[in-house]
């Protein structure tokens, strides 16, 4: 299995001066650093980061992994992103996740058990600024993006997709508009037959850092 890690985005709403992928947590790793050393540690040796804001800097403090640069980072969102890395990727299962979840190493553990097409999730009340999901009576996610009514919890940002989807799936990616989030992809290839199936890791500490107080929570969250 490949593991794609998206941190191309400029980060505003954080308003850090370098990625927020390298902010920092109290156990001394970087948010990306402690993301490539659970990858590796669950088994997850090929490592794709798709960078594009102060490329320079990811690409200085993780040399052991393989880049990918989005060249309209500052133009596009996570779909175009996530299609940098996928369009090298051959018929293999893929795990892909944002570069800016904080998250227990278990969360990794279980959705590589699970295999086929999983989206971690956690079953909360959501805000505006969260990516929500709804089912249908068989538990298949029939809903996946921002503006989803009568959520059941957010998707986290953390998703596998099994390698006989790959392609249509990439397909969906370049039907996206430019700002579209890789989400719309999904529910794009949902819409032609392709299941996805949520992972409840409400019980494991899981946290996307967006703004400031994100960044104090992950902290908080994660003391040693």
């Amino acid at each position: 299995m490949k593991a794609v890690i998206l941190a191309a985005g400029v980060g505003s709403r954080l308003g850090r001066p370098f990625p927020k992928a390298l902010s920092p947590l109290p156990t001394g790793e970087t948010i990306m650093g402690r993301q490539i050393r659970i990858l590796r540690e669950k088994g997850l040796q090929e490592i794709i980061v798709v960078v594009g804001f102060k490329m320079g800097l990811l690409m200085e403090y993780f040399p052991s992994v393989l880049f990918k640069y989005n060249p309209e980072f500052y133009l596009t969102n996570t779909s175009k992103s996530l299609l940098c890395a996928l369009e090298h990727i051959d018929r293999e299962d893929t795990l892909w996740l944002n570069g800016d979840v904080v998250f227990d190493e278990q969360i990794i553990g279980d959705i590589l058990a699970r295999g086929g097409n999983v989206v971690a999730v956690d079953r909360k009340k959501c805000g505006d600024e969260e990516v929500k999901y709804r089912t249908d009576p068989r538990g298949r996610i029939v809903e996946i993006s921002k503006t989803v009514a009568e959520p059941e919890g957010e998707a986290v940002g953390i998703n596998t997709i099994g390698a006989n989807h790959l392609e249509a799936f990439r397909q969906a990616l370049r039907e996206c508009a430019d700002k579209d989030y890789f989400e719309r992809a999904m529910e794009l290839v949902i819409g032609r037959g392709v299941t996805f199936v949520p992972m409840d890791v409400s019980e494991f500490r899981c946290i996307e850092v967006d703004f400031d107080e994100d960044l104090k929570n992950a902290q908080q969250m994660f003391l040693p």
